[in-house]
C-alpha cells in the first residue's frame, strides 16, 4: 500500500449519499487502517463494505480462503470475533451472499463504491443501521 489515506477535508460519500461514518476501531479496521471503509485504487479487493462479523460469515471467509480469525500480528491484525465491524471486500461479501452466508451491513459505513460490485437493494436487506431520520428511508427503494 503505497498510497496515502483519502485528505479529509474530501469526505467520502455512503452508498446512502451522505457523508461516509466509521465503520470501527476495535480492531481498527479500513484499507488505510483509518477506521473507515476508504478505497483507493491499490485496493483492488474493494474493502468497501462495513459488515458485522457472524460465525457463518467468518466461517465462511475461512472456507474460501479469507481467513479472517487468525490473528497475524505482523500486519497487525488481531483476527475477528462475532459482533466486530470490519471493512470487508465487495466481492467476498457478495460471494458470501450467494451462498446464504452473507453477514449485516452498516450501510452509514458503506462507502458508495461499494455499489460497483454489490447492488444496493442487495445490501438494503442486510442493513443493520437506521438512520434518525426515518423519512430518508422513502428514497431508498425498498421494492424487493
Amino acid at each position: 500500500m503505497s498510497e496515502s489515506p483519502p485528505d479529509p477535508a474530501m469526505i467520502a460519500k455512503n452508498v446512502l449519499g451522505a457523508d461516509l461514518e466509521p465503520c470501527g476501531t476495535d480492531p481498527l479496521t479500513g484499507w488505510f487502517r483509518d477506521g473507515c471503509c476508504n478505497t483507493a485504487p491499490s485496493d483492488v479487493g474493494s474493502h468497501t463494505i462495513c459488515a458485522v462479523m457472524t460465525r457463518e460469515f467468518l466461517d465462511h471467509q475461512v472456507g474460501i480462503g479469507n481467513d479472517l480469525v487468525t490473528p497475524a500480528p505482523q500486519y497487525g491484525f488481531p483476527g475477528l470475533n462475532p459482533g466486530d465491524r470490519w471493512c470487508v471486500t465487495a466481492m467476498n461479501w457478495l460471494r458470501a451472499h450467494g451462498d446464504d452466508a452473507a453477514a449485516p451491513i452498516v450501510l452509514a459505513s458503506t462507502h458508495e463504491l461499494a455499489t460497483r460490485i454489490v447492488p444496493l437493494e442487495v445490501m438494503q436487506r442486510y442493513a443493520v443501521d437506521v438512520p434518525s431520520d426515518l423519512s430518508e428511508l422513502d428514497d431508498l427503494g425498498t421494492d424487493d
